[in-house]
């Protein structure tokens, strides 16, 4: 594989899928609409990641350049890519899908019959899948099984905590990433050869590794910033070296990974180690993670598919403990922040009709179930 277009050039494309792709020799474009970021990138074609974890240093991304995602330019490159890959966040996929199409189109009609890869690399469960859904929309219908053919569109899971960089950089383009990444890729998804790409694992059961980002990482991130909120503290690493909250977030962890072992079948010793390794990411020195940047959003956090409500639906399936989760949702109903909409409509809702009709709305948990009576009295001992 020579070259890729990778959409959304913010930190999380240039600290984490643009970096990988990059170390692998792949010449990358950035697509973005942001047109200070791409002048500078197309201007320079290289930036600094800085990889923090036991120790620190700097890596110098080269091999890049970068396009106006709103631009006829992204389309010409669509046309002769060997991949297509998106860090722009889940809302942004529906807009970028009539450009896909259009290259895609364009790449047909130009005779480009090479098999094309997508991959959507958000925090999205089978994002991929919902961007076809949406690209297929405006792609000529009488197009569509040859797309079927020949473009892959690849489900994945990825996990790189990349915080906000730092006021005080002046380097504009610089970037802050853990040491730790992980993109896993359903590889039956794929047309033509798979490519090999250092840092991209390929898995036949990409589901169980979704689950396992969701109900581990990301689980235990929102506790921790939820608790941590309420503590009075401000970043995530202050929250979990704070013994009471680290002791809930590892109960939170094993609750939520006893029903990955039951429905996966993992390795319960090999999960625990998997816990333990995502503790310790929360706590990284070099890593300056605001609680309420994670907190944000808290009623997408407490929907039915998401990191709070789904592993907490798999403890009842499975009949498992759920306490500390519970106390975790408790805990996201607690969450004011003024800047974050969701936060303040939460809020109004629990005034306006309580806890339990609140939760009903925004959980789809029966307003009557045990549950909802249990995270209502923890909501009030909180």
């Amino acid at each position: 594989m020579k070259n890729a277009v990778h959409f959304g050039a913010g930190n999380i494309g240039r600290g984490f899928i643009g970096k990988l792709l990059a170390d692998a020799n792949v010449e990358v474009t950035f697509a973005d609409v942001d047109a200070p970021l791409i002048d500078q990138l197309s201007h320079k074609q290289s930036y600094k990641v800085k990889v923090v974890g036991n120790d620190c240093h700097i890596d110098t991304v080269s091999h890049i350049t970068a396009v106006n995602s709103a631009s006829d330019d992204v389309i010409e490159k669509i046309v002769k890519t060997d991949l297509v890959t998106t860090a722009v966040g889940p809302n942004v996929l529906d807009i970028i899908a009539k450009t896909i199409a259009t290259g895609i189109e364009k790449r047909f009609a130009s005779g480009n019959e090479a098999p094309l890869n997508i991959i959507a690399c958000e925090n999205m469960i089978r994002g991929t899948s919902h961007l076809k859904g949406e690209v297929y929309k405006h792609l000529d219908l009488a197009l569509h099984e040859k797309a079927d053919a020949l473009i892959g569109f690849v489900d994945s899971a990825v996990d790189r905590i990349v915080p906000p960089a730092e006021a005080a950089n002046d380097d504009p383009l610089e970037v802050t990433v853990e040491s730790f990444s992980e993109w896993i890729v359903d590889e039956q998804q794929f047309k033509g050869d798979i490519p090999d790409i250092a840092g991209m694992e390929k898995t036949q059961n990409l589901m169980a590794f979704v689950e396992r980002k969701l109900f581990t990482l990301n689980t235990g991130h929102c506790i921790t910033a939820y608790l941590g909120c309420l503590s009075g503290h401000r970043t995530i690493r202050e929250a979990i070296t704070d013994p009471q909250i680290h002791a809930v977030v590892k109960q939170a962890m094993e609750e939520s990974g006893e029903v990955l072992i039951q429905r996966y079948g993992f390795d319960r010793a090999a999960h625990q180690a998997y816990i333990k390794k995502i503790l310790g990411r929360f706590s990284n020195p070099y890593l300056i993670d605001e609680v309420d940047r994670v907190g944000r959003q808290p009623i997408r956090k407490l929907s039915q598919n998401d990191r709070l409500i789904k592993p907490l639906l798999g403890t009842i399936e499975y009949g498992t403990d759920n306490q500390a989760l519970l106390k975790g949702i408790a805990a996201a109903l607690k969450y004011t922040n003024k800047t974050d909409p969701q936060a303040e409509e939460l809020q109004a809702s629990l005034e306006e009709v309580g806890v339990r009709k609140t939760l009903a709305t925004y959980t789809g948990l029966a307003e009557d179930c045990p549950e909802v009576e249990a995270i209502d009295t923890l909501y009030q001992q909180l």
